[in-house]
């Protein structure tokens, strides 16, 4: 058998099932199931506690995150450039100037995803880079 790793958001909450408390789940597709403590906490965590890695999982999912110890409110970061067809949150913001450097440049130019972050004074920085502390921090939020 072949190891999978898994990501999801769900919504749940606890529920006695049997004696057992365990998590009544809720998926996005609206399919509904009952899970056992140890299969759910192993497998999810809180929005809010997330890892990195799993911030940068759903960048490549279209999706914007953000970190509750970062200094400045209303800050997130999300995936901008093409990416395998995935929806990005600021495919318009960066096409007008790609597109012209194509037209200056024989007709194309490859544009490589990258993470840029509105900042806390309302700014888009384009190629944000991760601090160390942003890295192993365990704070992380999906903004929708």
């Amino acid at each position: 058998m072949q190891k999978f790793i898994g990501t999801k958001v769900v919504l749940a909450e606890k529920e006695e099932r049997d004696g057992v408390l365990g998590y009544a789940v809720v998926y996005s597709d609206g399919y509904r199931s009952w899970s056992p403590p140890e299969a759910f906490e192993e497998a999810y965590r809180l929005s809010g506690e997330m890892s990195f890695g799993h911030a940068l999982e759903y960048l490549k999912r279209g999706c914007r995150v953000a970190r509750a110890g970062w200094n400045g409110k209303g800050m997130w970061i999300a995936l901008s450039g093409p990416l395998q067809g995935r929806n990005i949150a600021f495919e318009n913001f960066w096409s007008k100037p790609c597109s012209e450097y194509a037209r200056q440049n024989g007709g194309s130019a490859t544009v490589l995803p990258c993470i840029n972050m509105l900042t806390a004074t309302g700014e888009i920085l384009m190629g944000w880079l991760a601090s160390q502390t942003d890295m192993l921090a365990e704070d992380w939020s999906v903004l929708d």
